[in-house]
């Protein structure tokens, strides 16, 4: 991905991440393309395992709140928790 194109996703990332429109594993994909970083390199880059960044976002992981904040960290990111639209 260009590097103009990284700055565009930059800005779409956090105005989704602003109006809470972002699940988490696809918040995960796009601070990675951002980054420009494999799945391996981003993994190496936050202290995690690369198989624990793959399983993520494949949906079949399951990260201790720990490993999401170290997955989070690169981008000023945290946890929150909000209630549902309509429940």
């Amino acid at each position: 991905m260009k590097r103009e194109d990284r700055g565009a996703l930059r800005i779409q990332f956090y105005e989704r991440a602003g109006r809470a429109e972002l699940e988490l594993v696809e918040a995960v994909r796009m601070m990675r393309k951002i980054a420009g970083k494999t799945q391996a390199e981003y993994a190496e880059l936050v202290g995690v395992s690369p198989r624990v960044l793959i399983d993520f976002e494949r949906g079949v992981g399951n990260p201790t709140m720990r490993t999401l904040e170290k997955i989070l960290a690169p981008f000023n990111l945290e946890l929150t928790v909000r209630r549902r639209a309509g429940h």
